[in-house]
């Protein structure tokens, strides 16, 4: 292994089939507005959690919420996992501000979130 250490879990992607409804919903829930609110995508900030609401799964196709591990080099960790037996499913890339992102499967199909903000 080569140490390339995680920053934890801060970001948690859900596939809505009703953004409005699903909204709502984690509003009440979080008891926060949401941070950022478009047709694509709102998200919600609350106690060090980005929770993200992403209609119909987004581009990726998601059929489940992802979990996102920051990371401070995406590329780096990602030759790790791959290494050790996941198989990359979304390379990484660039989804604005600078904030890079990739997905894996584990063994079992399970999809594991890379996050990178630079």
């Amino acid at each position: 292994m080569t140490g390339s250490s995680t920053q934890g879990i801060k970001t948690v992607l859900h596939p809505v089939s009703d953004l409005a409804k699903a909204k709502a919903v984690y509003a009440a829930l979080l008891g926060v507005a949401p941070q950022s609110d478009s047709s694509y995508y709102v998200g919600f900030e609350a106690e060090g959690q980005h929770i993200g609401l992403v209609p119909s799964g987004g581009p990726q196709g998601m059929t489940s919420p992802v979990a996102y591990w920051h990371v401070p080099d995406i590329e780096a960790k990602l030759a790790e996992v791959t290494a050790a037996g996941a198989t990359v499913k979304e390379a990484a890339h660039d989804v604005g501000g600078g904030r890079l992102v990739a997905t894996v499967t584990d063994p079992d199909g399970n999809v594991l979130g890379l996050l990178q903000d630079r």
